[in-house]
């Protein structure tokens, strides 16, 4: 939605169904499409599972290593032979190359949600704003004491009513369901990217 938003037409591409994908979806093996497709476009965000990279599962990276796709190298080279403009995001943690990284703080949202961002085009990053983030919203951390939460945690399940609309707005998502939502980044990144995206397109086009 944020590429669309700053100006692109977008095609996305899973090997699962995406009932509530808001634009133009196939259905297919992403790399496989990659190879045979990938030339047809301007610019090509990739975004590899995760789950592999990720400590928030509570387990060591060499137990998830054997239950998940760590497929970061193979989508970057991948990549690197179509010889595009391309993005691939993923969790802190995850290993990119020179990644730089986004936050909700950076864009008024009421998530924080890092995110690192690999691209082989420049892109200017802001800093964090968590200072900007007031206490205001109701925490289940038990650590916290009752203390109001700076931000909306937007994982794992709906704990109390009207939780899911919060992660919504907060997320700046109306279409997604709840487990979409917690795999999702907010909107607002990659229309920042996307903004820059079209800058370059636009000036290597005058060129």
């Amino acid at each position: 939605m944020g590429y669309h938003r700053a100006g692109f037409d977008i095609v996305g591409v899973d090997h699962k169904p995406q009932p509530r994908f808001p634009f133009e979806f196939i259905q297919a093996n992403a790399l496989e499409y990659l190879a045979e497709h990938g030339r047809e476009f301007d610019v090509i965000h990739a975004s590899p599972p995760c789950q592999g990279y990720s400590r928030v599962s509570g387990k060591s990276r060499k137990e998830q290593k054997g239950e998940y796709p760590l497929q970061i190298p193979a989508v970057r080279t991948a990549l690197q032979k179509l010889g595009r403009p391309y993005v691939i995001e993923n969790v802190e943690g995850a290993p990119l190359e020179n990644p730089f990284v986004l936050c909700g703080s950076m864009f008024g949202l009421d998530v924080r949600r890092h995110r690192l961002f690999e691209s082989n085009t420049l892109i200017l990053a802001p800093t964090c704003r968590h200072d900007l983030q007031a206490p205001r919203f109701r925490t289940l951390d038990s650590r916290r004491r009752g203390k109001p939460a700076c931000v909306i945690g937007v994982h794992g399940h709906i704990n109390y009513a009207g939780e899911f609309d919060l992660r919504c707005r907060a997320m700046g998502i109306e279409w997604m369901n709840r487990y979409e939502l917690t795999q999702a980044i907010p909107p607002a990144y990659t229309f920042f990217i996307g903004k820059q995206l079209i800058q370059m397109l636009e000036r290597d086009g005058a060129e």
